[in-house]
């Protein structure tokens, strides 16, 4: 039975959307409000205020809020940055289906997010078009039992943890009675972001079932890890969670050999461990995050001499089309 606790919901409701409160809350200038209104008819903002609240006020370029701020630059047109950059839509399999690699499937639960991150690489994605509508499930679960080469599934979106635990608990229910899958895969930012969402009820669902949980959390920089967020990971660990973060290399955020460091061993004392670090896929607006090839290279290998092998994250990019992650 799932008990019932929304008080994340209206955390989520009370998220701030409009630029001017962001600007406002931090005490910074008005004459950014412009190019950010602009930018945010495109891709609108969003981002709770307990992500906002470790950001340091007056401070343009601190590195949660460069996530989060629209930019003008979003707007400025750039060769080789597109709107389906790691080749999402021909990997359909179907509506919320998604195949690459193989023995995993991913399904795009929702198009939903807590937080809208200025490089998401699905910025542009149709989720109205390839969302999985209530009766589809049934015909999904179908196909994912046919085949026999799958042993994971994983749950995607926008953001699977936006969906009501009612939801998620009946549909992994479900997919834990396929008998070939072995692992539920779960992407998710929120245990950053808003980790009040990590409460019993999710924990209730997530450890009764038979497959292995696993679930990727998303974090680009020590500071998103505060109190809050240490608990609500102790929480899915101690739930028999395995923990893994994937960040994005982003110019003026995390791209220093120091920031880098400073992720891994954090997350590590949370329990997490660090899995990829990808170069920015290349969205169309968000080309002003990208690095220069030769400089994420000269930055991966001061990684390799400051930290141990096991708190260095795979660094990767996603090519369109290719059968695996390429490494770096």
């Amino acid at each position: 039975m799932i008990t019932r606790n929304d008080s994340w919901k209206h955390l989520l409701a009370s998220a701030i959307r409009d630029p001017e409160r962001l600007l406002q809350a931090l005490h910074l200038p008005l004459h950014l409000l412009p190019a950010a209104r602009e930018a945010a008819t495109h891709f609108p903002l969003r981002v709770p205020h307990g992500y906002v609240a470790r950001m340091q006020h007056g401070d343009l370029n601190d590195p949660l809020l460069r996530q989060v701020l629209p930019l003008a630059d979003e707007s400025l047109p750039v060769a080789g940055y597109h709107t389906d950059p790691v080749g999402d839509a021909a990997a359909s399999a179907g509506h919320g289906l998604l195949q690459k690699y193989h023995g995993r499937a991913l399904l795009m639960t929702t198009g939903a997010c807590a937080i809208h991150c200025r490089y998401c690489f699905r910025r542009h994605y149709p989720y109205s078009e390839q969302q999985i509508a209530h009766h589809q499930w049934q015909s999904l679960l179908d196909t994912l039992r046919a085949d026999s080469s799958l042993s994971e599934v994983i749950l995607s979106g926008g953001d699977p943890l936006l969906l009501d635990d009612e939801r998620l608990a009946a549909l992994v229910t479900e997919l834990a009675a396929i008998p070939h899958l072995q692992r539920l895969r779960i992407h998710t930012r929120l245990p950053v972001v808003l980790p009040e969402r990590i409460d019993a009820a999710l924990l209730s669902w997530i450890s009764r079932s038979r497959l292995q949980p696993v679930m990727v959390i998303h974090a680009n920089h020590a500071n998103e890890l505060d109190a809050c967020v240490a608990a609500a990971l102790a929480r899915l660990y101690e739930a028999g969670v395995t923990l893994l973060n994937q960040a994005v290399l982003l110019r003026g955020v995390n791209d220093s050999v120091a920031a880098q460091c400073a992720l891994s061993e954090s997350l590590f004392q949370l329990r997490v461990v660090p899995y990829y670090l990808h170069l920015l896929d290349r969205v169309a607006g968000a080309a002003h995050f990208d690095l220069p090839e030769a400089t994420a290279s000269s930055l991966i290998a001061g990684m390799r001499q400051q930290l141990p092998g096991y708190l260095m994250p795979r660094p990767v990019r996603e090519l369109a089309g290719a059968p695996w992650k390429v490494p770096v």
